[in-house]
């Protein structure tokens, strides 16, 4: 039984509440160690532990608060400047507010946490008697971040994706309708040759890693026996401004209005009515429905729109253990935390950006020595800002460090055996900055606690790549690097640009497209045996669809999309067009073929497959189209 039955509405609100709080306290604990002096922050942080003291108390949570208390009277002997704040004391500090979030995880599984590590309990109490605390190894290390860990084993490589026919189609149309097929469904082997269900073959493959809470400053050690599971679940609650809700309650009821409206016009013409009049209200009944669905599917997004905000506040407390831990002095600086992004991308996105954070304390900085013999100042800067541009939101994260050279990289990469000679020397320095990305590839030559195994840029990228988003890197060596990220608002609802190969539709993401244009043969060259067209005088690339995805060629085809992907600029050749749409993706798990990333439902209710072209233009040679067009010239 629940070691909290009856209360689990209260407990919520607590954890609820008491989180948010204590993301704050550690932030001001890290903005305290830089004024010292600052009562109103002192104040600040104390009332803020005072209130999830109370909390605690409340519910009976007798080891959290008697760890609150002891921290909270080292706060009041500080702002009563009975003591004075010490990296020491800090790192006490801070031990005490990461025991406390571990606490909040075990009641978070409505189980009482077990007391505070005794040592912890020791060094407060020598802080609070005024006894000097011994500067040993201030930070221990902190927690490996899970996509480094176990990631890499759950990205399909590209090479073992199922062929497109190969689907089941039967089982895919049953997933995304929820209507069962007809007859039963062939199952689509796996390569542990399992059969899955429909509803197992459209699992979302983005799984959420978990959660990685701030570093602990002390070992606590296994102090508490609960499981540690709940560091893997998702939030399922979320604040809204009542205005949006406003709105949207407004909206539904003009939707009834119209529909009621949409339905008497209906039986109009249903008992004969048919004349000028009736058709053209039934003509506007229906485009005012059509824009009253619009503004409440916005509207419906909105709320789920929360500010980026909420994940920045937890890295200034990373960073900094980070740095002490490093013997660095680094400040993180944040910007742009109002900006608003859909929750579930904010909640994936928040190892990734951990990751790139501890990379840019501990690859990025140099160590002071170094600062000071190329004259840069002591503290070392780190920026993670976050600005909306059009449907995408832009995050950057930069620092003044040491950077990194383009030559190394190609270097490193050849030492390693991940590209060959040739392809080195075809590199430009952008592209060589690319090789970081690669799966085993680091600058360290050593392994660290921290860093060097080569399993964590690639699998920044692939989660940064499964929210449909691209990630740059621009370096100036002995002035620092900014890594830049480019997501869309949200992951609900996608616009495309709707193809057709054959009699099979695909869509394309429409913020990779720049135009349509005809496919005349008498224009088409060939250049170095690679079908090309000129386009305002580029000369560009022809790729036909049907030849990336493994279809054979039947017609050369009449039309071509101008793609920018990635750092490619090319012409896709298809059969023909569908339209512009906006989609909702339905991701594919077992069933996934190469170059698929999801598939929706078209208004007609056949399925429609959304185009994975980075994955394509990686796994296709780039002459893959050269026969066909070079059999039509």
């Amino acid at each position: 039984m629940s070691d909290f039955a009856g209360m689990e509405e209260l407990l919520q609100d607590f954890l609820l509440e008491a989180g948010e709080l204590l993301s704050q306290v550690d932030n001001k604990l890290v903005e305290l160690e830089k004024r010292p002096d600052d009562k109103n922050l002192l104040n600040d942080i104390f009332r803020g532990f005072h209130t999830i003291k109370g909390g605690a108390g409340f519910l009976s949570v007798d080891n959290l608060v008697t760890l609150c208390h002891k921290t909270e009277n080292l706060f009041d002997k500080l702002r009563n400047a009975e003591l004075r704040l010490s990296p020491e004391l800090m790192d006490s500090i801070l031990a005490a507010t990461g025991t406390v979030r571990d606490m909040f995880g075990h009641l978070s599984q409505s189980v009482q946490p077990g007391p505070a590590e005794p040592l912890l309990l020791e060094r407060l109490e020598r802080a609070l008697s005024g006894q000097p605390l011994a500067p040993s190894a201030p930070v221990a290390t902190p927690p490996a971040v899970p996509l480094m860990a176990v990631a890499p084993a759950e990205t399909p490589a590209p090479n073992t994706a199922t062929g497109i026919d190969d689907i089941n189609w039967e089982a895919l149309h049953a997933a995304l309708t929820g209507v069962a097929p007809a007859t039963p469904a062939t199952p689509v082997a796996t390569p542990e040759n399992s059969e899955p269900s429909a509803s197992s073959q459209l699992q979302n493959s983005v799984q959420e890693p978990p959660r990685s809470g701030a570093a602990p400053v002390l070992d606590n050690g296994n102090r508490n026996s609960a499981p540690q599971q709940q560091t893997m679940q998702k939030e399922t609650t979320i604040r809204i401004d009542t205005a949006r809700l406003d709105q949207v309650l407004n909206l539904s009821g003009e939707i009834g209005l119209t529909k009621n409206r949409i339905a008497n016009l209906k039986s109009q013409v249903l008992h004969g009515k048919t004349d000028p009049d009736t058709l053209k209200a039934l003509d506007l009944a229906v485009n005012q429905l059509d824009l009253l669905v619009s503004d409440l599917q916005n509207a419906v997004m909105k709320t789920r729109m929360q500010p980026i905000g909420r994940l920045f506040q937890k890295y200034p407390r990373l960073a900094r253990d980070l740095a002490r831990q490093l013997g660095k002095d680094v400040e993180l600086v944040l910007s742009g935390e109002d900006t608003e992004l859909d929750k579930t991308m904010i909640e994936d996105l928040n190892d990734p950006l951990v990751h790139l954070v501890r990379n840019a304390v501990d690859h990025g900085i140099e160590s002071a020595t170094e600062r000071a013999a190329t004259n840069k100042p002591p503290k070392a800067l780190v920026t993670l800002s976050a600005s909306q541009v059009g449907d995408h939101i832009i995050i950057e994260i930069s620092d003044d460090g040491r950077g990194i050279r383009p030559d190394l990289i190609r270097r490193k990469a050849l030492e390693k055996g991940l590209i060959d000679a040739e392809t080195a020397n075809g590199l430009d320095d952008r592209q060589s900055l690319q090789l970081l990305f690669m799966p085993g590839f680091t600058t360290k030559d050593q392994i660290s606690n921290i860093s060097g195994r080569g399993v964590g840029m690639d699998v920044v990228k692939t989660n940064i790549s499964k929210l449909n988003g691209k990630i740059d890197i621009d370096s100036v060596p002995g002035q620092g690097m900014t890594i830049t990220i480019s997501l869309p608002l949200t992951l609900a609802i996608l616009p495309v640009l709707v193809v057709r190969l054959n009699n099979q539709s695909f869509a394309v993401p429409l913020s990779m497209v720049r135009e349509i244009i005809p496919i005349r043969q008498n224009e088409v060259q060939m250049v170095s045996s690679r079908a090309t067209m000129v386009v305002r005088e580029e000369i560009l690339p022809i790729r036909s669809l049907a030849t990336l995805i493994g279809w054979e060629n039947r017609e050369v085809p009449r039309y071509g999309v101008l793609l920018h992907v990635a750092e490619n600029t090319f012409i896709l050749a298809v059969d023909g067009f569908v339209g512009r749409d906006d989609v909702v993706i339905k991701p594919l798990a077992d069933i996934r073929p190469k170059g698929i990333s999801g598939a929706t439902l078209s208004g007609d209710g056949t399925i429609v497959l959304v185009l994975d072209m980075e994955e394509l233009l990686t796994t296709v040679p780039n002459d893959t189209s050269k026969n066909l067009f070079a059999r039509a010239a």
